[in-house]
């Protein structure tokens, strides 16, 4: 049933649990894993960067360069894309146009004002995925 899984990172802690659960799903499916990490545009992506003062397209690449050689020393047959845009439409997208049968995506569990500002890129997955999505809670 699930023999296409595509997981989302941005190399964040969140994703990282994301990645590890989606890498142990797809080892024991026997399923291949579709890693994809976004390099982000908009007025979000321009305060990302001036924070962490990296090249969203460095971190892209770099993420999911981590969750492939993860995925690889687990055995699991594992693609790569990278992507340029909003996180969330991106994602959705991929799971569109490609063969998807789950989205495995981390989450920050923010709250409050903070998720008022910003909304939620796991929320919007699973609002607009074709697809089921199993949500990683980043750990507190």
């Amino acid at each position: 049933m699930y023999q296409e899984l595509l997981v989302a990172t941005d190399g964040s802690d969140a994703a990282r649990r994301a990645t590890d659960q989606a890498i142990e799903l797809a080892s024991q499916l026997d399923a291949r894993l579709h890693v994809l990490s976004v390099s982000e545009d908009g007025p979000q992506a321009v305060e990302k960067t001036d924070q962490l003062r990296s090249e969203p397209e460095e971190e892209a690449a770099a993420a999911a360069t981590e969750a492939e050689e993860a995925a690889s020393r687990k055995g699991v047959d594992v693609t790569t894309d990278i992507r340029h845009g909003v996180p969330q439409e991106q994602v959705v997208d991929f799971a569109e146009t490609n063969p998807t049968d789950m989205i495995i995506v981390g989450t920050a569990g923010r709250s409050g004002l903070d998720h008022l500002i910003s909304g939620s890129v796991a929320e919007e997955i699973v609002r607009n995925a074709p697809v089921p999505v199993l949500t990683v809670r980043e750990q507190s």
